[in-house]
């Protein structure tokens, strides 16, 4: 089998985004246009992926540089056939090419596969029928539908640009074609450009076969070119995600109101309220309700679990039938265990909690362990951070802190132990007594509250 090259095309400088960032850099779902592309990409297994990039110099190769990629520069954006030549060093003699476009964010690996079935002895392209083919390359075919080349709209006749198949830019072709295409190419047309779709003419006169594969699914090769592209696009995007999510049983107070940008994975009977976003990975157990306006990054939710609206969670994981929020903030690296309680304007971070702990009310909880049946009054501040170190709250099984406290970190509190209210403990408190620090009460007689002063 030849070694699959994929050559993705994301040079262009998308002058109608009125932009200084690389329009392949602008996001759809919380994710660079070419993110998508490349993610595409990689469900096919190639050998290798070669992007193409020019406008805005490294921004583009920096964004990814985890990825196993392959860097060619079109310095000088001189069309598409030229950008395809950049990459041409890096592609397998013997391979065949995929050729992708950075801006077509919704592209399917499905739809990718059906062209390179058909493309081991052919030049396949991949076309779509629009209603409205203005600015497109119009697809030309003989009178026995066979595909004869493609027509660029600005170089089209008025007969030509009332074809409404057009091309989407995607193709595919055996790489010892290609080389040979793409060093006859020219540029004598009306941009001065070297067009890629060019190469169709050649392959009828070299009797390569030339095939198109009509997609019924427009959006799958929609380009963005513009910020109103960019919405369209993103809408597409959600509104599918949420089709699916209502398919696989969730229950979506509005489905036009929720935002993924990630991988959501649910179980059944979720309820998601309005204007929820869920970014990376999110798992959502059996029988949790999301509450509205929540955001969770990177969560995964037991099941049972309720969160009241405006919760914000960031890495971090939550056991079963636990009661969360309202704006409640759990940040990275915080794990709750069973049947835990985290009320409205609690902040939680690097903190571990265990079964059946409350912390229901005003609170910040940071770098701190808490055990079974801890709990924590309202306005308690583990002071975990002393200006240049952070350090570590324990707070052992069934203690009761009282409102108002700080616990000065490094600082355990024992088993059973109670805090009183309004203490700032500094030292380790002993399980099973009362600890409290207050100062002593005074009543100034006399004294009278400061007046303003009349024309002040």
């Amino acid at each position: 089998m030849s070694p699959l090259n994929i050559v993705i095309l994301a040079a262009g400088k998308g002058t109608r985004m009125h932009s200084d960032k690389p329009k392949v850099l602008h996001a759809v779902a919380g994710k660079p246009l070419l993110g998508h592309v490349i993610d595409c990409a990689q469900q096919l297994s190639p050998e290798k992926i070669v992007v193409v990039y020019g406008f805005g110099g490294e921004q583009v190769p920096q964004a990814f540089e985890a990825k196993p990629l392959l860097w060619a520069e079109q310095a000088q954006q001189l069309g598409t056939g030229h950008a395809v030549q950049q990459a041409m060093p890096h592609l397998d003699e013997d391979g065949l090419s995929l050729i992708l476009l950075g801006d077509v964010p919704l592209i399917e690996p499905a739809t990718c596969r059906a062209l390179l079935e058909r493309a081991t002895q052919a030049l396949v392209l991949l076309t779509v029928k629009k209603d409205d083919p203005t600015g497109y390359g119009r697809i030309v075919r003989t009178e026995h539908g066979d595909v004869s080349a493609i027509v660029e709209h600005k170089d089209a006749t008025e007969i030509l640009r009332a074809i409404k198949e057009v091309n989407s830019g995607i193709m595919a072709m055996p790489n010892r074609h290609l080389k040979r295409w793409l060093e006859a190419l020219r540029n004598n047309n009306s941009q001065g450009e070297y067009y890629l779709t060019d190469i169709v003419a050649m392959a009828v006169a070299d009797q390569v076969p030339v095939e198109a594969v009509i997609t019924d699914d427009e959006w799958q090769v929609a380009g963005i070119n513009s910020k109103q592209d960019l919405a369209a696009v993103e809408r597409v995007y959600q509104t599918r995600q949420a089709q699916a999510l209502l398919k696989a049983g969730v229950t979506l107070a509005d489905p036009a109101r929720i935002d993924i940008r990630g991988a959501l994975t649910v179980g059944r009977d979720v309820e998601i309220d309005i204007g929820c976003v869920f970014e990376g990975a999110v798992s959502l157990g059996d029988g949790v309700r999301v509450g509205a306006y929540s955001i969770l990054r990177d969560a995964s939710i037991g099941a049972g679990t309720q969160i009241a609206p405006y919760t914000h969670m960031d890495q971090v994981t939550v056991a079963e039938d636990c009661r969360i929020g309202p704006y409640a903030r759990l940040r990275p690296g915080t794990a709750l265990a069973n049947e835990t309680h985290v009320g409205n304007f609690v902040e939680l971070k690097n903190a571990q909690v265990d079964v059946g702990s409350k912390i229901n009310h005003l609170s910040y909880v940071g770098d701190t362990t808490v055990g079974k049946q801890v709990n924590i009054g309202a306005g308690t501040i583990t002071c975990n951070y002393d200006g240049a170190n952070k350090f570590r709250t324990v707070i052992e099984d069934h203690a009761f802190i009282g409102s108002d406290s700080q616990l000065v970190a490094p600082v355990t509190i024992g088993a059973g132990a109670t805090i009183g209210a309004g203490s700032t403990i500094t030292k380790d408190a002993p399980a099973g007594e009362l600890t409290l620090s207050r100062g002593r009460q005074l009543t100034i007689k006399g004294w009278k509250r400061p007046v303003k002063k009349s024309g002040k």
